[in-house]
């Protein structure tokens, strides 16, 4: 790993999100928040300062070929930077009374979490708000794919390096390239993702939302995020309408982006054809319409059809690891809050922009229980487990049980400190799930009526890192730990 190259393209990154920061700079002075508009403008020239005297010091540094090490660090700490940073303009403005909590919430920005220690969001400035939507909708992607997307244009280049860079950053235990060139590739997948941006914001705006509104819930639906300008999230709006749009647009953005890419290019019956793609609906379809005939069966609501866009939404919000909420689920039955739960431990699909396990680990872990099963029965079988038409080879296998296996250490060692608050176990037990997980909503206090605000300010920072173990898949993150990384 070689330190100077990685600091030198760090300050790439600072300039590249100080650059983004002028849009809710002009958010602000648009509607005439002098106190948000200067934060950011005083942020924004902290970012070039530093950053361009680093660029000065590291001029004659070239970046190139670089190694999968560089990729570990380079993305790690491209997020903490991109959070350190963008937290100031919070609490310059006011809306946040200490660091800590600022950092935390644009964390759970970045890592698409949603989660915030808020508790009075209509209080804040609505370009401060915006730029906490916006955090969601550049992390949904991944900062660092935008970045490699657009390193020609900034006149820096990595070489055969941006797969790594990318590699570390993408998620689920399948890393590869859409094109032969990585930079198309993170194009090709940043186009996509605009593409449907652009798209429910048009039919948001047909549902009655201002261009505000619209383009901030669209942030963080696309991003299966989480962040809401209003209080009580879509419930707000209170429009069957806005739900539906969300609901399809929560789905799609728990799919993988890949699939898209297929389909766009002529391979529709490929991508429909995808394992991990059926086992996603076929949850989440199978899990929203138990809950919706307990809701009716139960009287909670007075037909089917409402039951199943309540129970539909909330499936689809906490399996996609959104985050929205249209009404508080813990009012619910058992069984149907226990569905909503059993939601968190899943997570979306690989190259989604949600968080979680993941649908093709859990695929995985079940088609490996049922050969565990057959070889007892038969112990001279040779089993192959297939996703698809692909057979699962035993080094991927073993990477998806260690991973499995440590998300639920990282989980309940996440809950062991959390208790040290004095808080229950149950909101213990949510938050630290609903950060590692980057869901955003959990139970307990940290329900959809709660929020982080009950958690003292230290256990703010061991949720923010649950929250970057999380969204870089640990490994990412861990491997920086390790002696041997360091070593030469």
């Amino acid at each position: 790993m070689n330190l100077k190259k990685n600091i030198k393209l760090l300050a790439f990154i600072q300039i590249f999100i100080a650059i983004l920061m002028v849009v809710p700079l002009l958010v602000s002075y648009h509607y005439g928040e002098t106190k948000a508009a200067v934060s950011f403008l005083i942020t924004i020239g902290i970012m070039v300062l530093i950053s361009g005297g680093t660029l000065l010091l590291l001029k004659k540094v070239e970046i190139s070929n670089l190694k999968q090490r560089d990729g570990f660090f380079f993305v790690t700490f491209s997020w903490i930077i991109a959070t350190s940073f963008g937290a100031i303009p919070l609490v310059l403005s006011g809306d946040f009374k200490s660091y800590s909590a600022a950092f935390f919430e644009i964390m759970s920005g970045f890592t698409t979490t949603g989660a915030t220690c808020l508790t009075d969001i209509e209080g804040c400035f609505k370009g401060i708000l915006f730029w906490r939507s916006m955090t969601n909708w550049l992390g949904g992607m991944g900062i660092v794919v935008l970045f490699v997307a657009l390193l020609p244009a900034i006149g820096a280049t990595t070489g055969a390096g941006t797969f790594h860079l990318m590699g570390a950053e993408s998620v689920g235990p399948v890393k590869g390239k859409l094109t032969p060139k990585t930079k198309t590739t993170a194009m090709a997948l940043w186009g996509i993702y605009v593409g449907f941006s652009v798209l429910e914001t048009i039919f948001l705006l047909f549902g009655g939302l201002d261009l505000y509104e619209a383009v901030t819930v669209t942030f963080s639906t696309i991003a299966a995020a989480g962040f809401c300008v209003k209080g009580a999230s879509i419930g707000a709006f209170n429009s069957a309408y806005v739900d539906v749009v969300v609901t399809v647009f929560m789905l799609i953005a728990g799919a993988n982006f890949s699939l898209y890419y297929k389909a766009f290019t002529g391979k529709i019956k490929s991508a429909l054809k995808d394992s991990e793609l059926r086992w996603f609906f076929f949850i989440w379809f199978v899990g929203s319409l138990l809950a919706a005939l307990q809701l009716t069966f139960t009287g909670t609501y007075s037909n089917i059809l409402t039951a199943f866009r309540y129970a539909a939404f909330h499936v689809a919000s906490v399996l996609t690891t959104t985050g929205f909420a249209t009404t508080n689920y813990l009012n619910w039955p058992t069984f149907s809050i226990m569905i909503v739960v059993v939601m968190m431990f899943i997570g979306g699909c690989a190259g989604s922009a949600g968080g979680g396990m993941k649908v093709t680990r859990i695929e995985t872990l079940v088609k490996l229980t049922g050969n565990t099963i057959r070889n007892r029965i038969h112990p001279s079988s040779v089993s192959k487990i297939r996703l698809g038409d692909d057979i699962v080879h035993d080094n991927t296998i073993m990477s998806i049980a260690a991973f499995c296996a440590i998300y639920m250490i990282t989980w309940m060692l996440g809950t062991l400190v959390l208790t040290l608050t004095g808080i229950d176990i149950e909101s213990c037990m949510a938050a630290s799930i609903l950060s590692l997980g980057n869901i955003g909503i959990g139970f307990g206090k940290v329900g959809p009526a709660g929020n982080f605000s009950i958690f003292p300010l230290w256990s703010l920072w061991v949720c923010s890192f649950e929250m970057l173990l999380g969204r870089l898949e640990i490994f990412t993150v861990l491997v920086i730990f390790s002696r041997s990384f360091w070593k030469r």
